[in-house]
């Protein structure tokens, strides 16, 4: 996606949330009225309105964060769900379709375990092995059977097996605890992994016979993941280089990447891809014209060591933008810097890893998108970036480019 063509997605997005952003601005102003924080509770009390965002210093630990285009959601370190930003297809989870500038409870459970964001939806698996999914379910994405859009959390069928999930534009892969596979929304790339057909599911189809599966990230219109015996495996398209099979075309099934039998982990971005090895390696490929790849010039059809260093533990990438921590706790981006995602007080693209500050406290949770969120040890939350939904979280849509603590509630 160029920034034209983004240009005019952000405005149809504006028209269609003008009436959720006003929503909150006039909550926002009766909590002024009040003397409360701005932002301190952007959501109603009424027994049809869950959300709840009173805020506290003595704020529970975040220990999970994911990111969607626009919006946010934490697990924190008693298993419950908090989420904001943007709501128009009810990817919050908090029964509405207002945007929200603040944390917002996601019902009342206290056992979710993982969590995930896509464009306009959102997947969590919970501590008793099921799957939920909300939101945008246009393709099927949210795996109930259905293509009719959720405004609160959804179990993906009955099965009490899941172990991890990930959630992109159209479709959503997630692993079980005996090590199988299963992706399910749109397939017109074959990002499913299952082949050409079906177009679509909107239920979990499993993908192979393998029971190996330890990893896995789904991108725009592609798939990766990694097996326990440490070989890396991607799907879909590879329109430039996402595979990083060293192709510019497609692949209906898994394939292996290269023959390395070292990968630890990987992600996906929306035409990119990054893995890190069990070496401290960091590798990338695919589309690079913001320099997310890590290096100058073109796309990378095969995997690309990013500097030298051999101390990278965790990497996120999504849109354009690429984040990874050390193993020393200090957090790195590059790539497309539009919004100040890159976190280093500019909105200057950076073609190779940019520290960002000199704290070295930062755990291996980070998120990107066209906003990023990072916990540090000490349970803090920390976002830089577009704030046009107020996914930042501070109660106001004004973006930032470099990171800022986020007041929860308690």
């Amino acid at each position: 996606m160029n920034e034209k063509q983004e240009g005019r997605l952000r405005t149809r997005w504006r028209r269609a949330a003008r009436t959720a952003t006003a929503t909150v601005a006039s909550i926002g102003a009766v909590v002024l009225a009040l003397g409360l924080t701005a932002g301190a509770a952007v959501a109603g009390t009424s027994p049809a309105d869950p959300g709840t965002s009173n805020v506290s210093v003595a704020a529970t630990p975040v220990s999970r964060v994911a990111v969607g285009d626009l919006h946010t959601c934490v697990i924190r370190t008693d298993g419950t769900l908090w989420c904001w930003g943007n709501n128009f297809n009810g990817q919050l989870g908090d029964g509405t379709t207002t945007a929200r500038s603040g944390p917002v409870r996601i019902g009342t459970a206290t056992t979710w375990a993982r969590i995930d964001a896509g464009k306009s939806n959102t997947c969590g698996v919970r501590t008793d092995g099921t799957l939920w999914c909300w939101g945008g379910n246009n393709n099927g994405q949210l795996g109930d059977g259905t293509t009719t859009g959720r405004t609160s959390p959804v179990q993906v069928g009955t099965a009490t097996t899941w172990a991890s999930v990930s959630t992109s534009t159209n479709h959503t892969c997630a692993i079980r605890t005996n090590g199988t596979l299963w992706c399910w929304g749109l397939n017109g790339h074959a990002q499913l992994g299952t082949g050409p057909t079906p177009l679509l599911s909107t239920t979990p189809l499993q993908v192979g016979t393998a029971t190996t599966w330890a990893n896995v990230a789904t991108g725009y219109a592609h798939s990766c993941a990694t097996r326990t015996d440490g070989t890396l495996w991607c799907w879909g398209s590879s329109s430039d280089g996402q595979l990083g099979l060293g192709i510019l075309d497609f692949r209906a099934t898994p394939t292996q990447v290269g023959t390395a039998t070292t990968w630890s982990g990987v992600t996906a971005g929306y035409v990119h891809t990054c893995a890190v090895r069990t070496n401290g390696t960091l590798w990338c490929w695919g589309e690079n014209g913001y320099g997310q790849v890590g290096g100058s010039g073109g796309f990378q059809t095969t995997p690309l060591q990013v500097g030298t260093a051999t101390t990278w533990a965790k990497v996120d990438t999504s849109i354009d933008t690429s984040c990874a921590t050390r193993t020393n706790g200090s957090l790195w981006c590059w790539g497309r810097n539009t919004y100040g995602q890159v976190g280093d007080g500019t909105t200057t693209h950076r073609p190779t890893p940019t520290q960002i500050g000199t704290a070295t406290t930062w755990t291996d949770g980070v998120a990107v998108s066209y906003h990023a969120c990072a916990p540090r040890t000490d349970g803090s939350l920390w976002c830089w970036g577009d704030n046009f939904l107020g996914q930042l979280g501070d109660g106001t849509t004004t973006g930032r480019s470099t990171p800022a603590q986020v007041t929860l509630p308690a």
